[in-house]
């Protein structure tokens, strides 16, 4: 059979691609090496028999606010979204805890004095964000339909997180901010780190931090059974090492890594553009842990226990030091944890009056000290008796993180650094990021703008230069 376009690599950004594509009229054939679709969205039973853990993404935030997914009957094809009271919890030492819940108001009211300050912050990004999604979720080369909004956000977002934090008094605002703006995977002094948090926090505030019902596998069942249902076509176990593997097409597009595009067909690309591909910098790797658990998390502090996503490093200094030791090639001992715990919302994941927990700490690229303690331990010092809870334990270093999915290069799995010399321009300098430098083929993966998340905004927006320049 003769195909329009092809899509290497069946990540959410993969789906999102072939979708568009094939909602456009085109025939589509959507390829994965392995032997399930998903990328980051997969779910397995990693502990015992029963226990089911997301293997990559577990909370997405970026996933309810995707501009394309919304615009997909993704309920229809079972993805159902389950929503915790307490977006993300962080709290501290004295048991005390700071939280963001999808209400501003509710938020500021546990803020204290910060509570004013968190509204005049946030109040009219959260309000404004319809009219600028689309330029923030992807390339930026249209003009804003509301500039001054698109310019508010930016002088704020181009700040460093710690600046953003210098506009705070308690401990509690700044280590909840600080805990967001570290899954920018950047050192919190760093420009531009608080785009991540404001990001997040933005899209928290607008549909909250939804968990899939049934793990995140869900999500790319959910994508793959609509793109099926128009017709496109997946086939999976299909390795793709060059392009003489695939069928004719008048369009390829890879979800994959830079430094994958160029194992499959560097020789059809520039000497420039493969030297820009090259010079694609990776960031920080991840470190990740999987528990079944005998029963929830024993959290001291009471917002803590009611939410999605918990934040374990304590104070914004401790965070911010952990933060730049990694950036800096050190392992710390006392590292930011992200932590979900899933179960306490959905009780497919776990048999009946068991739980599971899912954490990560970022480390440098490519390392492979074993975390597993480290992590424990800092759950363990804001949950006393958490190590009781422990029935099996599960553990991904960079090494099985890059070998479990090839695009997480040295375990980063936001498809490189997102910082100001990679905010946009990923993963180079061009006109179209998408667009490589040979015609008909194309680049659709967290290597592009946005960067990481589950949105599929990097594959539709590739679809639709796809579509400009071919069809």
């Amino acid at each position: 059979m003769k195909y329009d376009a092809i899509i290497v690599g069946s990540g959410p950004n993969g789906l999102s691609a072939a979708i568009t594509l094939q909602r456009a009229g085109l025939q589509v054939l959507l390829l994965e090496a392995r032997d399930t679709i998903g990328g980051g969205t997969r779910t397995a039973e990693l502990t015992l028999p029963g226990f089911f853990h997301d293997v990559c993404s577990a909370v997405h935030p970026m996933g309810a606010a995707s501009p394309f997914f919304r615009t997909l009957p993704l309920h229809e094809f079972g993805l159902e979204y389950l929503y915790p009271e307490v977006l993300a919890a962080h709290p501290f030492d004295d048991g005390s805890a700071a939280a963001l819940y999808q209400s501003i108001a509710d938020t500021a009211a546990g803020l204290g004095e910060d509570g004013p300050a968190y509204r005049r912050l946030f109040d009219s990004l959260v309000e404004d964000w319809p009219r600028i999604e689309a330029h923030i979720l992807g390339p930026m080369l249209k003009w804003p339909k509301d500039p001054f909004a698109l310019a508010e956000f930016g002088l704020k977002s181009l700040q460093s997180g710690k600046q953003i934090a210098a506009r705070f008094k308690t401990r509690h605002l700044r280590g909840l901010w600080s805990g967001i703006v570290a899954h920018s995977m950047i050192p919190l002094e760093s420009l531009t780190s608080s785009a991540i948090g404001f990001v997040l926090t933005i899209a928290g505030h607008r549909g909250g931090w939804p968990i899939p019902k049934g793990g995140s596998q869900r999500i790319a069942n959910a994508l793959a059974a609509y793109f099926q249902s128009l017709g496109g076509v997946i086939q999976t176990d299909t390795m793709v090492t060059a392009l003489a593997d695939l069928p004719e097409a008048k369009a390829i597009l890879f979800d994959t890594s830079p430094k994958q595009l160029i194992q499959i067909c560097g020789d059809r690309l520039s000497s420039f553009y493969r030297w820009q591909l090259r010079n694609h910098r990776y960031g920080m790797g991840v470190f990740k842990v999987d528990w079944a658990l005998s029963e929830p998390v024993p959290f001291v502090a009471e917002q803590a226990r009611k939410a999605g996503t918990v934040h374990l490093g304590g104070t914004l200094a401790e965070i911010a030091a952990g933060e730049r030791l990694v950036w800096e090639g050190k392992c710390p001992d006392r590292p930011f944890v992200l932590f979900a715990q899933q179960s306490v919302f959905d009780d497919t994941r776990a048999p009946a009056g068991k739980h599971t927990g899912w954490a990560y700490c970022h480390v440098p690229n490519g390392s492979t000290q074993d975390m597993t303690e480290a992590i424990t331990a800092q759950v363990e010092r804001f949950a006393p008796g958490f190590r009781d809870t422990l029935l099996a334990t599960h553990t991904f270093n960079t090494a099985a993180m890059e070998a479990y999915n090839p695009n997480y290069i040295g375990g980063d799995i936001n498809g490189g650094v997102v910082n100001i010399a990679q905010l946009f321009n990923r993963p180079a300098l061009r006109f179209s990021p998408y667009r490589t430098s040979a015609k008909g083929i194309y680049l659709c993966s967290a290597s592009t703008p946005p960067g990481g998340g589950v949105h599929g905004m990097g594959g539709f927006f590739a679809a639709k230069q796809v579509l400009k320049d071919l069809f």
